[in-house]
């Protein structure tokens, strides 16, 4: 299985990594709609067993309720995967989650996802968001903090999530970054202007999340399916999947599904990679809510676009 270095550290991960957003469940703003836990541990049981060896998840997903799942898919396992979190995003008791990039935040929450996830030290520890605004407020204080860990042993190695490339300087100037997690996707480049020319410059790695455009182009979604999406699924509010942009994007499924029809691939392995025919670009985060969505993606770990067929799913895009 073909693995690459993350940044700086000493991390070899897979192409594609287990992202573990959705399966946290309901009870917050940023949640995917109703979600079976059994059916969680089934789906990351099928990615490791294909040869994903990281998951990426975060405390605030499903409030703490992912970290939990990801411990219980992985409990007596003897050749555990890498396991990235991250921090910044707290919640109160009514569930209504705000910024904190404090020191005594911050360490507080590292002990509540080491003991989530069941595990002495995390091998990748991220801020999920700078503050609102793009603001380096509270930032040098947080991005220490994390230094600080990692000097402890609580967490290997130290990266950021959402930043724009002002935020990356003023952090990579306090202590080196391992990673950025930015969304990346045929209708989200914004990083492709200046943050991932400025991660290649300074050897920071960049593990993408959203490659499939929280499901827009894996082929599965319709106008129908779009329309009917559940109350508490936070898609259902967004501009994306609705009119005039789900045409759009629907349109851009079927080329994607024209280029991967080819190779007896999926539109979802063709989105995917898309995003990883960037050499700034490490490897990508996919989330699944079952072992046969793992099964629709998997192919995207050794399948790579020509220039021609990059051409054909960009038309209509520029």
């Amino acid at each position: 299985m073909e693995t690459r270095q993350l940044g700086n550290s000493d991390l070899h991960i897979t192409p594609i990594g287990f992202g573990a957003w959705a399966i946290g469940g309901v009870g917050y703003a940023f949640a995917w709609g109703p979600q079976d836990d059994a059916q969680s541990v089934r789906s990351i049981h099928r990615a490791l067993e294909l040869g994903i060896n990281w998951i990426d998840t975060a405390a605030v997903y499903g409030l703490g309720h992912s970290e939990e799942i990801v411990a219980q898919a992985l409990k007596g396992r003897s050749n555990r995967p890498y396991v990235f979190t991250k921090c910044g995003l707290v919640w109160d008791a009514k569930g209504q989650v705000s910024n904190a990039l404090s020191a005594d935040s911050i360490r507080r929450e590292c002990e509540a996802s080491l003991r989530r996830l069941q595990v002495d030290t995390l091998d990748l520890y991220q801020v999920h968001w700078p503050l609102e605004g793009g603001s380096l407020k509270g930032l040098e204080e947080g991005w220490k903090a994390l230094a600080e860990l990692k000097r402890q042993g609580k967490v290997r190695w130290i990266g950021v999530s959402n930043f724009d490339e002002k935020q990356l300087e003023f952090a990579h100037q306090i202590s080196p970054i391992t990673s950025l997690q930015p969304p990346y996707s045929l209708i989200n480049r914004h990083i492709e202007k200046a943050i991932l020319p400025f991660c290649e410059r300074h050897g920071i790695g960049v593990i993408v999340y959203s490659p499939m455009a929280s499901g827009l182009l894996t082929g599965a979604m319709t106008r129908e399916r779009a329309a009917k999406l559940p109350k508490d699924d936070w898609r259902r509010n967004s501009r994306d999947f609705q009119e005039p942009l789900l045409s759009k994007h629907l349109a851009l499924v079927d080329r994607l599904r024209e280029v991967a029809a080819v190779h007896g691939r999926s539109p979802a392995e063709a989105a995917i990679a898309w995003t990883l025919r960037k050499p700034a670009v490490t490897a990508a985060i996919v989330g699944a809510r079952s072992a046969g969505q793992v099964d629709g993606f998997i192919g995207a770990l050794d399948f790579r676009l020509s220039e021609a067929e990059v051409a054909r799913a960009e038309d209509g895009l520029r």
